[in-house]
C-alpha cells in the first residue's frame, strides 16, 4: 500500500530524486581582466587563493567585481592584491563597515613568491591578476607574469585578430 503511494507520489511529481546532482550553469569564471591580456604579453601563469570575508564571497557569487586596474604587490615575502573592487551587496552592507578596494592578501607558497620578485625584480615583469573564478567552494585567482606591449605590438595584435575574424567569416560563407 504503501509503495503504491510512493510511486503514485512520484508518477505525479509531487515527489522528486533528491540524488540528482544539479546541473551547473556556464562557467566557474566570476570576472576576468581583459585589459591585462591586451597591454601585456603573458609569460608565466600561476593559481593562488585569495583571502575574503563573508559580504566579499556573497558579492562574488552575484558576480559584482572588477579587476581592470588590479595588480599584484609583492612585499615581504607576500603576495597582495590591489586595485580590485568588489561592489559590496546592498542587503549585507548594512551592519559592516566596507571597503571595496581594499588590499586582499593572496595565498601562494614561498617558492611561487620567490619567483615572482625575482621575475618582477630582475627580469622587468610586471604581475598581474587576469581572472577569478570558483574551484569547488574556493575563490582562486589567475596571476601572471607579462611583459608590456608598445603601441605597435597592441595594434598588430589587432590586425592579427581582424583578420583572424574574417577568416572564420570568410571559411563559414564558403561552407
Amino acid at each position: 500500500m504503501l509503495k503504491n503511494r510512493v510511486s503514485l507520489a512520484q508518477a505525479s511529481g509531487i515527489i522528486t530524486d533528491m540524488n540528482k546532482k544539479k546541473s551547473k550553469s556556464g562557467s566557474n569564471t566570476i570576472v576576468q581582466n581583459k585589459k591585462a591580456r591586451h597591454d601585456y604579453f603573458i609569460e608565466d601563469k600561476f593559481e593562488a587563493g585569495i583571502s575574503l570575508q563573508g559580504w566579499e564571497v556573497k558579492s562574488l557569487r552575484a558576480g559584482k567585481a572588477q579587476l581592470t586596474d588590479s595588480y599584484v604587490l609583492l612585499k615581504e615575502g607576500e603576495a597582495w592584491l590591489l586595485g580590485c573592487l568588489i561592489t559590496p551587496m546592498s542587503t549585507v552592507s548594512t551592519h559592516f563597515v566596507v571597503d571595496p578596494q581594499r588590499t586582499r592578501k593572496l595565498l601562494l607558497n614561498s617558492k611561487e613568491i620567490a619567483r615572482l620578485c625575482q621575475a618582477t625584480q630582475q627580469k622587468g615583469y610586471t604581475c598581474l591578476c587576469t581572472a577569478m573564478y570558483w574551484k569547488g567552494h574556493l575563490v582562486k585567482c589567475e596571476i601572471v607574469l607579462g611583459k608590456g606591449k608598445a603601441k605597435h605590438d597592441k595594434r598588430e595584435t589587432e590586425k592579427e585578430r581582424d583578420w583572424s575574424r574574417e577568416q572564420q567569416r570568410l571559411l563559414r560563407d564558403k561552407g
